[in-house]
C-alpha cells in the first residue's frame, strides 16, 4: 500500500545513522566519496535471519502468509543483500463463492554503494538504479547525519521513540509510527510489529551474528541481464523535477479530502479499489507529510 512506502522511506533514512558530516564540509570531496563515507549503520557487517507471518481481512478477504528472509551486510551497510522468500494466501467468499489464491514470492535486493539491484525472477532480469534513501540524503541534506533526518521524519508523521527494550540480548530502540514498531539496534532492525490497514504483519529476527565475517558468496546475484534505470534524481533535471514538486504538493495541500479521493480515484487503480477508511488514511498520511515538509 502507499501509506505504508511512505514510512517504510522514513524507516529506510532512520537506518542510515553515521553520515560523518564534519568530513563532508570539505567542499572537495565529491559524490563517489560521500557514498563511502555514508555509514547506514554502526555495526561494520553482520548476517541476520527473520521469520516473517501476516493475518488480515481486507475487503471481504481473509489474508494469511509466512516466509523468511536473511540479510547479509559489510562496510557498515554499504553492500548489502536481502533476500525473501514468502507465501501468502487469500481466501475470498463473496454471496456464498469461496476461492483461494495463493502466490509465492522470492525476492533479492542488493545496495551496493548507493546502487541498487532488484532481481525479478519471472522475467530473469535484474534493475539497477541509485537507491533512493541515500539520493534524497545526498540531495536534499547533503550534512545531515541520515539518521537525525530519519527520525525528523518519523516525528513528522506522528513516530516517536516510544523506549529501550532488550531483544535476544540487544539493547534496542523502539520507534512507532502509524501502527508499527520496529526494534532498532545501532540501525539494524531486529524486530517489527504492526497493522495498518487491516493487514497484521510480524518480522523477528532468529539468528543475529554482527561484525562477523560475511563470505562475497552471499552477495552474488543470478546470471540474469541487468536493466539499467534512471534515478529518481537526474542532474539535468532536478531543477525542474524540484519545482514540479512542491507545485504539485501546495495543489495537495490545498485540496479537501473528496477532492483528493475523486482525483485519486481517476488517476490510480489501486486507489480506486481502496475503501472509504483506507483512502481516508491515505490523506491523512499525504497532509501530515507535507506538513513536515514545510517546516
Amino acid at each position: 500500500m502507499k501509506t505504508f512506502s511512505l514510512f517504510v522511506f522514513a524507516l529506510m533514512l532512520l537506518s542510515c545513522n553515521e553520515s560523518q558530516s564534519n568530513t563532508l564540509a570539505d567542499s572537495s570531496i565529491n559524490t563517489q566519496q560521500q557514498d563511502t563515507l555514508l555509514k547506514r549503520y554502526k555495526v561494520k557487517s553482520g548476517i541476520i535471519k527473520y521469520e516473517m507471518n501476516i493475518t488480515g481481512n481486507v475487503l471481504g478477504s481473509k489474508i494469511t502468509g509466512s516466509g523468511t528472509e536473511s540479510l547479509y551486510f559489510t562496510d557498515y551497510g554499504a553492500l548489502e543483500l536481502v533476500e525473501e522468500n514468502s507465501t501468502q494466501t487469500t481466501v475470498t467468499n463473496v454471496f456464498g463463492n469461496k476461492s483461494t489464491n495463493t502466490t509465492d514470492t522470492h525476492t533479492i535486493n542488493k545496495l551496493d554503494n548507493g546502487e541498487t539491484y532488484n532481481v525479478d525472477f519471472k522475467q530473469k532480469k535484474i534493475y539497477k538504479q541509485k537507491d533512493l534513501a541515500m539520493e534524497l540524503t545526498k540531495r536534499f541534506e547533503p550534512n545531515a547525519d541520515a539518521g537525525d533526518v530519519g527520525k525528523e521524519m518519523l516525528k513528522g508523521i506522528g513516530g516517536e521513540k516510544i523506549g529501550n527494550e532488550t531483544y535476544k540480548g540487544y539493547d534496542c530502540e523502539i520507534w512507532e509510527a502509524m501502527g508499527v514498531k520496529q526494534w532498532i539496534y545501532k540501525g539494524v532492525t531486529l524486530k517489527s510489529t504492526g497493522t495498518m490497514m487491516g493487514i497484521t504483519t510480524t518480522k523477528l529476527a532468529t539468528s543475529i551474528k554482527l561484525n562477523t565475517d560475511v563470505d562475497k558468496s552471499n552477495f552474488e546475484l543470478p546470471d540474469y541481464t541487468i536493466v539499467e534505470q534512471d534515478g529518481l534524481f537526474e542532474d539535468e533535471e532536478i531543477d525542474t523535477d524540484y519545482e514540479d514538486m512542491d507545485e504539485n504538493l501546495n495543489k495537495l495541500k490545498n485540496m479537501s479530502f473528496e477532492e483528493w479521493k475523486k482525483y485519486a480515484q481517476a488517476n490510480d487503480e489501486e486507489m480506486a479499489t481502496m475503501s472509504e477508511s483506507e483512502l481516508r488514511e491515505t490523506y491523512d498520511m499525504i497532509q501530515k507529510m507535507i506538513k513536515m515538509r514545510q517546516l
